[in-house]
């Protein structure tokens, strides 16, 4: 297992804190020092996530707090509630292929909303606090459906003929552009911040099926949730990549990691390969101002 380096006297957010990867990513950046913000949707799973972590590690610094990633006034205000330097935001949260449209409260694509645009709003509302701390980062989950995601500018929000695992897709090629676009910002204005991401490969958790339940009383196979042949590992293991990007000394500015064995959806972490439609750097900026028009925020003057 993956030793998390020491993270005493950091803060950390964790978006999605109270299940799958996220949780995992908490129990491990708090037993390694790191006092954890998390972030969640609905609070009282996040009390009773936070219980489960501190019976295992009871000297862990954990403390609660609710965010609606598909709401962007949700999203404003937690960050105005973060008032100290911040040294590690991971952007882990997530709804997997609703097999109907959705909408957020914004009115955006259920999956563009909650996926996308509301971890680039938390981002930008969040960069002032990360820049404050000595040796921040950025870590977004991806996923290996990016290598086959399309950003459809014509189409952004899927009003037309909707697919609920194209829209997903789509929806981590754009976290994946969120990242190196944020790499190369970072290198422009010579910051000292590191914007990394990663993919858990085929992990079992519940993203599988709590997406696919939205409108069904029981969730519907996809290609996503189906293919039961392929390797699959454990959130220990699965949540490795997040944590690697997160807080190993070796994780590089704009550098993408996940599992390095079976198709590369389970294994040892390690460098993952980059889509060459994540790599269009033109694709990148003009992903980047539309959701700086969508979300109403940008970067920091």
């Amino acid at each position: 297992m993956y030793t998390v380096p020491d993270q005493s006297g950091k803060i950390a957010v964790v978006t999605g804190a109270n299940s799958g990867t996220g949780k995992e990513a908490t129990a491990r950046l708090a037993a390694a020092g790191a006092h954890v913000v998390m972030a969640v949707r609905t609070v009282a799973k996040g009390e009773a996530a936070k219980a489960e972590i501190l019976a295992e590690h009871p000297d862990a610094k954990l403390e609660v707090r609710r965010i609606d990633l598909a709401d962007l006034a949700s999203v404003q205000e937690f960050a105005d509630g973060i008032t100290t330097p911040l040294d590690l935001l991971i952007n882990n949260a997530g709804v997997m292929a609703p097999p109907e449209r959705h909408t957020t409260a914004d009115n955006f694509e259920l999956q563009l909303g909650s996926n996308f645009l509301g971890p680039f709003a938390l981002t930008m509302r969040l960069l002032p606090s990360l820049l404050e701390a000595p040796n921040p980062r950025v870590a977004t989950m991806s996923s290996g459906t990016a290598m086959y995601g399309k950003i459809r500018f014509d189409d952004l929000q899927w009003e037309r003929r909707y697919s609920p695992n194209l829209s997903y897709a789509q929806s981590k090629l754009a976290d994946l552009m969120l990242t190196l676009r944020l790499a190369d910002i970072v290198d422009e204005r010579r910051w000292n911040l590191l914007s990394t991401a990663a993919h858990p490969g085929y992990t079992n958790t519940n993203l599988q099926t709590a997406g696919a339940t939205l409108s069904r009383d029981k969730p519907k196979m996809s290609l996503l949730n189906s293919l039961t042949i392929l390797p699959s590992q454990e959130v220990q293991q699965g949540a490795e990549p997040i944590l690697f990007a997160a807080a190993d000394p070796a994780a590089t500015n704009g550098a993408y990691y996940g599992p390095t064995g079976r198709f590369g959806l389970v294994g040892p972490t390690g460098p993952s390969r980059i889509p060459r439609q994540a790599r269009n750097k033109d694709n990148a900026r003009q992903l980047w101002a539309a959701a700086e028009k969508l979300t109403g925020v940008g970067l920091p003057a």
